[in-house]
């Protein structure tokens, strides 16, 4: 007799890697945004729309158009590297940060990758030196979609303690200690910074702790070499405060530091260039890595970002950024001053720049996405935030509860008044509950 059953229907298998990398807390936070357009958001972390350099661009545009030549380059597939045009102009744009001659700077422009964004970058890293059980050493808290991407790798990520000027060097080198005894020091290979007001703290490393973290690192070297990713993603979005040296800068033989840098934040995250510096060992690897995804990120944004160099357009986009961000900044202290100072347990970090504030609740407000707070302030209020969970490394259950990241590059002044105003409601009213629960 012949089976009446219907064939199995074959199963898709996921490699290991789809499977860590599932259920990233960036993508959730853009499906509410999409999905709760009335929300205000002082989560997204994007630059405000009115601040794109539109004009800039057409007049950059207009002009690499007009040179038929140029125009086919730019229009053609690129390089692995980046284009060349672009990179001999970033060498003279990182002396300028630097603040030393070029020819002082210890690379050329070969030396140079550009990639897509500065994530890419991160990324790229991540490929080329984790395998599944490394190590990486990150600040606690620190950039959430980068542990994502090590959470994709199968890379362990431990936390370092942090506190008001960045991850503690005394707490980097207890932690290598305590992995070398364990005799896991042979799994560490890299330690993981955002310098400059970081995502999410708003917090700079202090120009002592980098100095003395590339040195951990160099001393710690022993079974293969320990670097330092240096995320400068703000870098330039100063405001107040110190003028802080970049990490890089410390590392005087170029063996141990990975700069990363992006534009996306300074002028155009539509046109998505970043670059990166690597140590010699790295660079063919990275390379190779990136041939294999992509042969070169896209070649006319690169040409049209060199276009705005030579024109001169690029320094007086980033003052502008500048003075708008720094009256949003303000804009948001002065909120959380008005709203928040009478509510106890509650403080908040004053940024010197960047594009967020990171707030404390009592131990008794959890801030999760399951949380009773997340529910009142995403749908009572219509505001949401960033739960500062998701931005630490570690098991779960050791992981703060009670903290928040606020980004004020969205929004205008006004809505970052409105969003506050709403967001002290929803933690006065979970507050009050909290302290009748404990009664």
């Amino acid at each position: 007799m012949r089976s009446t059953e219907l064939p199995k229907k074959p199963q898709t298998r996921l490699s290991q890697r789809a499977h860590w990398g599932a259920r990233q807390p960036i993508s959730f936070l853009m499906e509410q945004a999409v999905q709760n357009p009335a929300v205000i958001s002082l989560a997204a972390g994007l630059v405000d729309q009115a601040t794109l350099p539109d004009a800039e661009v057409r007049a950059a545009c207009a002009k690499l158009l007009a040179d038929e030549s140029l125009a086919r380059q730019a229009l053609q597939y690129g390089t692995t590297r980046g284009a060349e045009r672009l990179r001999r102009q970033l060498i003279g744009y990182l002396a300028k940060l630097e603040q030393r001659p070029a020819d002082e700077l210890g690379i050329s422009a070969d030396d140079l990758i550009l990639t897509t964004g500065s994530q890419q970058l991160l990324s790229l890293v991540g490929e080329v030196l984790i395998d599944p059980g490394d190590i990486v050493l990150v600040a606690a808290p620190t950039y959430f979609a980068f542990l994502g991407t090590l959470n994709g790798l199968g890379a362990r990520t431990v936390p370092v303690t942090a506190d008001g000027d960045g991850m503690c060097a005394d707490a980097l080198e207890a932690k290598l200690g305590e992995l070398s005894r364990a005799g896991e020091l042979v799994r560490v290979k890299l330690i993981y910074v955002v310098s400059y007001y970081e995502n999410p703290t708003g917090i700079s490393l202090s120009a002592e702790r980098r100095r003395s973290i590339v040195d951990i690192a160099r001393r710690w070297s022993r079974d293969q070499r320990i670097y330092v990713l240096d995320d400068a993603a703000y870098r330039e979005l100063r405001y107040d405060g110190p003028e802080l040296p970049s990490v890089w800068s410390f590392d005087s033989e170029r063996d141990t530091v990975i700069l990363a840098q992006t534009f996306s934040k300074s002028f155009s995250p539509g046109l998505r260039v970043g670059f990166g510096v690597a140590p010699a060992e790295l660079r063919g690897a990275l390379r190779d890595r990136k041939g294999n995804e992509d042969f070169g990120s896209a070649n006319f944004n690169q040409h049209l970002l060199a276009s705005v160099f030579e024109q001169g357009l690029y320094a007086a986009h980033v003052q502008m950024l500048r003075e708008t961000y720094r009256a949003k900044r303000d804009a948001m202290l002065a909120a959380a001053e008005r709203y928040f100072s009478e509510l106890p347990g509650v403080h908040w970090v004053h940024p010197h720049g960047g594009l967020y504030v990171w707030m404390t609740l009592p131990p008794a407000i959890a801030t999760g996405f399951d949380s009773v707070l997340f529910q009142c302030a995403t749908e009572v209020e219509q505001v949401m935030y960033v739960p500062g969970e998701v931005c630490y490394a570690g098991p779960a259950a050791q992981r703060p509860v009670n903290k928040l990241r606020l980004s004020f590059g969205t929004q205008s002044p006004a809505g970052i008044e409105e969003g506050m105003r709403r967001l002290a409601r929803a933690v006065s009213a979970i507050g009050q509950f909290a302290s009748e629960s404990i009664r």
